[in-house]
């Protein structure tokens, strides 16, 4: 198989041959030719596939009504008391959505809502538990006029969350880790974020192994949207994530970061969820928590710059900030 890495680049006059890279402000004239058994190579676009061109250049559809003409900034809410950043900060409701409102009035276009956590070596937390921690959080943030997002692998989580007004699932398993999950969401007919992992929580940073990682996640990434397509959420609903951290080492995440282009290639928006992560420490040296957040501010706008869509942060204001400034530069963008 071959695949397509488009060489992504802003600012006008675009050049003749020009494709807008998912039919933003991006575009290419070039992308790079990878596949399992031979070199990289660059090719012209109009060498590229029509299958692979179409999904490059296509309009992405506005996720839960919001548009993804430009980066948005999906809000970090953790309401669990052993999170790796942020564990415990925000299990109390009120707490919680007085944190809300913070990430809204400092940028958030989006605020992602979980109740268990996923950090490396967690153990599944009974349903019944994530619910409770994060329904009363849900049902008091229609108030700020923004999509939420259910952080979840469970169709019971979901289902309660949708209730209490989250649009949006967000799943780490990518529909995996409860068959009844995928489901529902189509049932609902909710927007469905599926991240890569290679494992479950609780081992997969053991001896995570790959032949070629950003291929591989690319692969695993489409069988689980065919896997979506085939049970009723069509591929405009969906959106995916490469999985920072699950299941990667340190290596496997900059490659991740450094190719992030090629995801474009599936057809759907994709998000990165860097923030705060272990590999920014160790290249860093940054303790863990708010003292990442430069790091994460800085790969946050190295994949803004390969047409990733959707950033989930946990420092908005910070992350809100250099994305004006980027936009200024690149775009030549001024505040209202």
């Amino acid at each position: 198989m071959t695949y397509f890495r488009p060489i992504v680049r802003w600012g006008e006059p675009r050049p003749s041959g020009a494709l807008p890279l998912a039919g933003g402000p991006a575009w290419f004239v070039e992308a790079e030719c990878l596949s399992r058994d031979a070199p990289p190579r660059l090719v012209s676009a109009a060498e590229i596939p029509d299958d692979w061109r179409g999904r490059l250049s296509a309009p992405r559809t506005p996720l839960a009504g919001l548009s993804l003409d430009r980066p948005r900034i999906m809000g970090i809410l953790n309401v669990t008391p052993d999170s790796f950043s942020d564990g415990g900060e925000h299990l109390d409701a009120e707490v919680a959505v007085r944190r809300a409102r913070a990430m809204a009035g400092a940028g958030a276009d989006l605020i992602d809502v979980g109740g268990e956590s996923t950090r490396p070596g967690a153990r599944p937390l009974p349903e019944a538990d994530e619910i409770a921690r994060v329904a009363p959080v849900l049902s008091a943030l229609p108030e700020l006029g923004l999509p939420v997002s259910i952080d979840t692998r469970k169709a019971a989580v979901a289902r309660a969350a949708a209730e209490a007004g989250a649009v949006i699932v967000n799943d780490v398993s990518a529909l995996t880790f409860d068959p009844s999950l995928v489901g529902f969401c189509s049932e609902a007919r909710l927007p469905v974020i599926l991240m890569h992992a290679q494992g479950d929580p609780e081992t997969m940073q053991d001896d995570p192994r790959y032949d070629d990682v950003l291929l591989d996640v690319f692969d695993g990434l489409a069988a689980r949207i065919a896997v979506a397509e085939a049970a009723g959420i069509p591929r405009d609903r969906l959106v995916a994530d490469p999985g920072i951290g699950f299941g990667k080492t340190l290596a496997h995440n900059l490659a991740l970061i450094r190719g992030i282009a090629l995801f474009h290639g599936l057809g759907v928006p994709v998000l990165l969820g860097a923030s705060r992560k272990g590999f920014i420490g160790r290249i860093s040296g940054a303790a863990g928590g708010a003292a990442r957040a430069p790091g994460s501010v800085a790969v946050a706008l190295r994949a803004v710059a390969e047409g990733v869509q959707l950033l989930r942060v946990h420092d908005v204001a910070e992350t809100a900030q250099a994305l004006a400034l980027w936009r200024a530069v690149e775009m030549g963008e001024k505040a209202a």
